[in-house]
């Protein structure tokens, strides 16, 4: 059978910025029979993230994350429907995720990688099991849980940076939802600030773009910073840290703004910065999501029951 697939066509360097030409989109050939076991899916949705950045170098920087091989199809998190089954667990017809889809219109996969999707739960947008209800909003869900230290009733401030884009925007939620009284997001243009308060209930969005960073958050965040969920880092992080109050958290979801620089993960932080979360006891683990696999069920359904209430908005 002839498939298109997606494959790494060069590497950008630990210090360059990715184009398009680091890929190539060629025809390929796939098996025509099932063996015992495996299961033949159609791509219906791929996900790309920010992480897949690291997977383009040579060496990822991290223990959990294999690198993409050259000539190699690219492979991350992926939904499909099932065309033929030779596996006990899946029939023609069942909606699928894998956390290593290849990127290929159809694929031959081991059953025992697969997960069965049901559609219901997300009033049959199924993209959401790669987004709200898959890893991005268990990364926003379990980060706060885990790292935030949030506790309804006490009057905690939350700033989002990066908190237009797919996990931002949910963790700003996530963040009411769970209990603090008020969530300031960070964007880079005025639209997306505008979604952010009229769409997704925001207190209020800073365009970093614009006007004085540090200056909006003394004036947004009078009574200072509780829990910063951090997709940034870099100068951004530096001003939201400075204006943190005592036995603060950060919860370490990502640092974007460094992804192209070879720099250790975490990135380290200005000494200046470093000070001030030393001198204020200010939290500021790495998290990773995959650490906490055994609450993922509970935490899906949990997401799947605000979806449908309404109170988690997705774009």
């Amino acid at each position: 059978m002839i498939i298109q697939r997606v494959v790494l066509n060069s590497r950008p360097g630990k210090n360059g910025v990715p184009v398009a030409e680091n890929f190539r989109l060629e025809q390929s050939t796939i098996a025509d029979k099932v063996q015992a076991g495996q299961v033949r899916v159609k791509t219906l949705y791929l996900s790309v993230d920010p992480y897949m950045r690291c997977r383009m170098n040579e060496d990822t920087g991290s223990d959990y994350l294999q690198p993409w091989q050259l000539s190699e199809v690219a492979d991350g998190g992926g939904i499909g429907v099932v065309e033929e089954s030779k596996h006990d667990n899946f029939a023609k017809g069942d909606f699928v995720t894998s956390f290593n889809w290849p990127w290929q219109t159809v694929a031959i996969l081991d059953g025992s990688l697969l997960q069965k999707l049901v559609p219901q739960l997300v009033n049959g947008r199924l993209s959401y099991f790669l987004g709200a209800a898959g890893i991005t909003g268990l990364t926003a869900l379990l980060g706060i849980r885990e790292k935030g230290h949030v506790a309804a009733g006490a009057n905690q401030t939350m700033v989002v940076s990066g908190a237009a884009g797919a996990c931002g925007s949910l963790a700003g939620q996530i963040g009411r939802l769970e209990g603090c009284s008020r969530v300031v997001g960070i964007a880079g243009t005025d639209e997306k600030c505008s979604i952010l308060v009229q769409e997704m209930g925001f207190d209020a969005a800073i365009n970093y773009k614009k006007g004085d960073v540090a200056k909006q958050l003394r004036e947004l965040c009078p009574g200072g910073v509780d829990v910063y969920f951090d997709n940034v880092g870099g100068d951004i992080s530096d001003t939201v840290i400075s204006q943190m109050n005592q036995n603060s958290h950060i919860i370490l979801c990502g640092q974007i703004s460094q992804y192209n620089k070879d720099v250790p993960y975490p990135p380290p932080l200005p000494p200046d910065i470093e000070k001030i979360q030393k001198e204020r006891n200010i939290t500021r683990e790495r998290f990773l999501v995959l650490n906490y696999m055994d609450k993922q069920e509970a935490s899906v359904l949990q997401l799947c029951q605000w979806i449908q209430e309404g109170k988690l908005k997705v774009r």
